[in-house]
């Protein structure tokens, strides 16, 4: 298979991205060979989380290279590969310079819904991804805010249009790119 570029993914704690990111890679024929067991984690009724994540902390760091970006893949690409990192929200201008033909996919809710559903998602307890670089309560609160002010910032930068999730009413997905 010829190389297609990465889509990136973001979006902060509790916007319920990872459902999204769900959605999209099964509608879309995307490469799910990031997925294991040991990169699961299911919370009550809802998706959870599947797939590789990267950030700090994480198993995979959230540098912009094809190197790290592929790492968590087998080793032939069968379709487009979904990017997951809440930080890919901090480095969005990069992103369009250094992967100009790949696609940005951005997902937000307002701050203080993000942060009780990712309190009720599991919290500190949730298993996968790793969270230690949140530290606290407070770090979580504050890293939630900056995401998502990133993201807007972001998308009003570029025109972009925030469509209202067809399953959550408080949810918003934006996209930048062909």
């Amino acid at each position: 298979m010829d190389y297609i570029p990465p889509t990136f993914f973001t979006g902060a704690p509790g916007s319920k991205w990872s459902g999204v990111a769900q959605e999209i890679e099964e509608a879309g024929n995307y490469d799910i060979s990031d997925r294991t067991p040991e990169r699961e984690y299911s919370h009550s009724a809802y998706s959870g989380h599947k797939g590789a994540y990267f950030g700090t902390g994480m198993e995979f760091p959230p540098e912009l290279n094809m190197a790290t970006f592929n790492k968590p893949f087998a080793l032939e690409q069968t379709g487009p590969r979904l990017l997951k990192s809440h930080e890919w929200s901090t480095q969005l201008l990069k992103i369009t310079t250094q992967f100009p033909s790949s696609k940005i996919i951005m997902v937000h809710r307002p701050d203080y819904l993000c942060y009780d559903w990712w309190m009720e998602a599991g919290g500190w307890n949730i298993s996968y991804p790793d969270y230690t670089y949140y530290v606290d309560d407070a770090g979580m609160k504050f890293r939630i805010a900056e995401q998502n002010r990133n993201m807007l910032d972001f998308a009003l930068l570029n025109k972009l249009e925030w469509i209202q999730h067809h399953k959550h009413n408080d949810t918003y997905i934006a996209k930048y790119g062909k």
